[in-house]
C-alpha cells in the first residue's frame, strides 16, 4: 500500500517579524512587503524601507534552532521594499525600492558603493544565473558575473554585475512593463494588457496572451499578471477568463506546451518549485498542482479565524497569508521533532558479528582484555517507552 504524502506542510519560521520594534505602534505601521531565503538566512523587505536578515541559530544545547534577527539595513529611500533578488554565486542581493535598484553584499547586508539604477518599472535577473551554485573557494573557476534586464518606460537596459556594475546595451520598448522574468536571452514581460516575449539578441517581440480575456468590471481592480520560470526553456503565465484563471505553459518561441492549469479564482500569489505550482487563492487556501499531470495534488486549508474576543490588530492580521515566495537555491528549516530527541547509550556488535546475532570471537593472546564498543545515538524519546539498554541487540548493523 503506497502512502499519499503531500509535497508540503505549513511551518512557522519567525514568530514575530516586528517584535524587534520597542514601540508597538511603530510595529503596526510596518508591513512585510517581500521575502527571500537562501541557506540559513531569510531576508525580509518591509514597508518602511528596511531590510531585515534573520539567521538560523542555536538557542542552547537543550533547545531547538530558530530564526533570529541578525542584522538590518535601512534603504536611503525610506520607501517600501518591493522586491529582493538573491544571487548567491556572487554574494549579492538586488533590492527594488521607489523605482530604484540597490546592491547589497550578502549575508552582511552591506550597501555597495554602486550608484542605484533609477526609473525602474521592472527588472529580471537571468534565472540561470540565480540558480547558479556558489563557487567553491578551492575551485579554479572564476566568479562569473550575473546578467539582468531593467525595464524602463522607453526601453530595456541590459547589465552585468560582479564586483562592479557594467552597462551592456539598451533595447527599444514602447510602453514599458510591470513584470518581467528572464531565461537566457529570452525575456517574458507583462504590460497593462498583454504578455509578450522579447528576444534580447534578435530584438524582436511576440505578443502572447491577454492578462484578462474579459473587460475589467467597474469598481474592481485589474487582475495581476503572473509569470513563473518552469524550466530551462519554459514559462508559466496566467490569464483570467471571466469564469476562472487559466495557466498556460509556453516555450521560448511562445508556443504552448503541456496542458493547462485551472483555478476557480485569480490567485493572489504564485510560486513554482518543479514539479509543483503553488497558488495562494483569495479565500486564503493554497492549491498545489503537479506540472506533469496538471492535477491538484494538495490543498492547504485557510488558517483558523481569530477568536471573537481578540482585540489586538497585530493578532488579527498575523495569520493572514499575503504572498508566496520560492527559494531558488533552497533554505534550511528547523526540525519540528528536535525537542523529542535525546542522547541514548546503546551497545554495538563487534566487527566479527554474523547475521542472526552470532559472533565469531577470535582467539586472544593470554592476558588480553576484551573491549566493548559504545556510541551515542539520538532516539525519539517521546514515542519510545523502552530504554535502549532493555532492548535486544540488533541482528545486523543495518538495523541500527
Amino acid at each position: 500500500m503506497s502512502l499519499n504524502i503531500p509535497p508540503y506542510h505549513v511551518q512557522p519560521l519567525i514568530s514575530s517579524v516586528f517584535g524587534i520594534y520597542d514601540n508597538s505602534n511603530a510595529a503596526l505601521d510596518v508591513e512585510v512587503k517581500c521575502v527571500q531565503a537562501f541557506g540559513s538566512e531569510i531576508y525580509v523587505g518591509c514597508s518602511n524601507g528596511e531590510v531585515l536578515l534573520f539567521a538560523l541559530q542555536a538557542n542552547g544545547p537543550d533547545k531547538p534552532e530558530s530564526y533570529n534577527l541578525l542584522t538590518r539595513q535601512m534603504l536611503p529611500t525610506g520607501k517600501p521594499v518591493d522586491e529582493i533578488v538573491l544571487t548567491p554565486s556572487i554574494s549579492r542581493a538586488l533590492v527594488l525600492s521607489d523605482r530604484q535598484i540597490f546592491f547589497f553584499v550578502i549575508p552582511s547586508l552591506e550597501l555597495l558603493g554602486i550608484k542605484p539604477i533609477r526609473n525602474v518599472m521592472a527588472f529580471a535577473v537571468d534565472h540561470r544565473h540565480i540558480v547558479r551554485p556558489v563557487p567553491s573557494m578551492d575551485s579554479p573557476m572564476p566568479f562569473l558575473p550575473i546578467e539582468f534586464c531593467v525595464v524602463k518606460r522607453s526601453g530595456i537596459a541590459l547589465y552585468s554585475l560582479r564586483e562592479s556594475l557594467k552597462y551592456l546595451k539598451e533595447i527599444p520598448l514602447q510602453g514599458g512593463a510591470f513584470l518581467a522574468r528572464r531565461i537566457g536571452l529570452c525575456l517574458c514581460i507583462a504590460d497593462r494588457e498583454f504578455y509578450s516575449l522579447i528576444s534580447l539578441d534578435a530584438v524582436t517581440a511576440t505578443q502572447l496572451l491577454p492578462i484578462s480575456q474579459v473587460p475589467t468590471e467597474p469598481g474592481t481592480r485589474p487582475r495581476r499578471p503572473m509569470i513563473q520560470v518552469v524550466a530551462e526553456e519554459e514559462f508559466l503565465i496566467l490569464s483570467w477568463t471571466g469564469a476562472g484563471t487559466m495557466g498556460l505553459f509556453i516555450n521560448l518561441n511562445g508556443d504552448p506546451v503541456r496542458g493547462t492549469l485551472q483555478w476557480p479564482t485569480h490567485p493572489l500569489s504564485l510560486s513554482l518549485e518543479y514539479p509543483y505550482v503553488t497558488a495562494l487563492l483569495p479565500d486564503q487556501t493554497i492549491e498545489v498542482h503537479n506540472v506533469e499531470s496538471q492535477e491538484i495534488v494538495q490543498t492547504v486549508p485557510a488558517p483558523p479565524l481569530p477568536s471573537p474576543n481578540e482585540t489586538s490588530l497585530a493578532a488579527l492580521l498575523g495569520e493572514e497569508r499575503r504572498a508566496l515566495s520560492m527559494s531558488s537555491n533552497g533554505f534550511l528549516v528547523p526540525s519540528r521533532q528536535s525537542e523529542k530527541l535525546a542522547l541514548k547509550k546503546v551497545n554495538l556488535l563487534s566487527r566479527n558479528a554474523k547475521p542472526g546475532g552470532r559472533e565469531v570471537v577470535p582467539t586472544l593472546p593470554v592476558g588480553a582484555e576484551e573491549t566493548q564498543e559504545t556510541t551515542y545515538v539520538t532516539e525519539d524519546t517521546a514515542e519510545s517507552g523502552v530504554h535502549a539498554d532493555e532492548r535486544p541487540l540488533p541482528t545486523t548493523p543495518y538495523d541500527l
